[in-house]
């Protein structure tokens, strides 16, 4: 793989962890990225003095981000494995790692996607 197309994955993979946020929390009539990131730095923290959350919550929360990222980290694989299958010009050793790529990515995003089936029914098993 050349040093430009390394170059623009990383640009990608940190416009998509970088900017995306942004975005997506930013959806909230009358707050901003900043606001949120002002709450977080008070002494009270993001939930306030007066929110009780459980440590499940936290491992909650923890897995659904966890289980975000890596389903970003299957999306780039998938755009990378493509990218490679498309840019082969003939040559059998890309078509057969872009394929490896792509099953290892498949086969991670079924396990992902379990993890989360498997938190959600403990989660309402308990009631959370």
């Amino acid at each position: 793989m050349n040093k430009y197309l390394k170059q623009v994955l990383v640009l990608v993979f940190l416009i998509t962890i970088l900017i995306l946020p942004y975005f997506v929390f930013g959806a909230e009539e009358g707050s901003s990225m900043l606001d949120k990131l002002k709450d977080v730095g008070e002494n009270d923290g993001p939930f306030g003095a007066a929110d009780e959350t459980t440590a499940i919550e936290y491992a909650g929360t923890i897995i659904y981000t966890m289980l975000t990222l890596l389903g970003v980290i299957f999306i780039s694989l998938t755009v990378y494995a493509g990218f490679l299958w498309m840019t082969d010009r003939g040559n059998e050793q890309s078509v057969e790692k872009a394929k490896k790529i792509l099953t290892a990515a498949v086969i991670g995003i079924i396990l992902v996607l379990s993890a989360a089936s498997i938190w959600t029914f403990v989660a309402g098993a308990l009631g959370l």
